[in-house]
């Protein structure tokens, strides 16, 4: 069974602007750490990525996997899965849930499930996955908020 978890963080930008950042794969290397590269290998007909390469390296833990995209029409919902296992993991899904707060800012909640290959203590699989999610959520409020996008 895999647990999922979930956590939420204020950016100080709009919706789409927000958006506009988690789908910019390619990019991906320029402010995720441990992604070191993504490259869009499908794309639906209105040009957003249908699935991504990665080639993730944080350390201790490596791999190589491909991500299947579907979008909300008006982007406020991104969600995701693997499309076949790979070294690491079994399977793994998730999404980016958007919610305008009416003041320019919006609240993203990042929910992940992530079943792994191989054993890990359900303690240190909870802390990997909260640290995971906490730098998501931080480098992407980072990478929104700089403009760099």
């Amino acid at each position: 069974m895999t647990d999922t978890s979930t956590q939420s963080i204020d950016i100080d930008a709009p919706c789409d602007k927000v958006a506009a950042v988690i789908c910019d794969f390619p990019r991906y290397p320029e402010w995720v750490s441990a992604v070191k590269s993504a490259e869009v290998v499908e794309e639906y007909e209105d040009g957003y990525a249908s699935q991504v390469h990665f080639v993730l390296d944080a350390g201790v833990v490596a791999d190589e996997y491909i991500l299947s995209y579907e979008y909300a029409d008006d982007a406020s919902r991104i969600e995701w899965h693997l499309v076949k296992p790979s070294k690491m993991q079994k399977s793994q899904s998730g999404s980016y849930d958007l919610a305008d707060n009416g003041d320019g800012t919006t609240t993203v909640t990042y929910t992940l499930a992530v079943e792994l290959s191989i054993g890990m203590l359900g303690m240190f699989k909870r802390k990997a996955e909260k640290m995971i999610m906490d730098s998501a959520l931080k480098e992407l409020k980072r990478r929104v908020e700089s403009g760099s996008a």
